[in-house]
């Protein structure tokens, strides 16, 4: 079960890598004029094509690490640990690759709530 979920947590943090470069590095490639030219419809198929990757991960993370399959996490736990480790990772490529971001007092608050609503999730009722 310990194997489940780190193998769960390892294939959530890659999906996540996937994803925000799917949903963001776009961006950057406008900004460096690698694609300041393509049609959108063009900046969409290579977004998917990055997502498909990201699928590839999650759909086993979810597969592996659901208590239905076997794994650990409930659907609810499932879903807090992803959205934490979508900003966690969101957070480190966007430092990488958007260097002009930059994170504030705010955004640290934010995290510590993220925290705690893994705390409360993971609590027994």
């Amino acid at each position: 079960m310990l194997q489940n979920g780190i193998l769960t947590i390892l294939l959530l943090i890659m999906s996540n890598v996937f994803m925000t470069l799917a949903w963001y590095g776009h961006l950057r490639l406008q900004q460096t004029g690698v694609s300041s030219n393509w049609p959108l419809i063009g900046v969409i198929v290579f977004s998917w094509a990055i997502a498909f990757f990201e699928y590839c991960c999650q759909v086993p993370a979810n597969r592996i690490g659901f208590v239905g399959n076997g794994g650990p996490f409930s659907l609810v736990q499932l879903k807090v640990i992803q959205e934490c480790i979508s900003l966690v990772v969101f957070a480190v490529i966007a430092d990488m690759i958007f260097q002009y971001e930059q994170l504030h007092w705010n955004h640290a608050v934010a995290a510590l709530c993220l925290v705690a609503a893994v705390y409360f999730v993971f609590m027994k009722p």
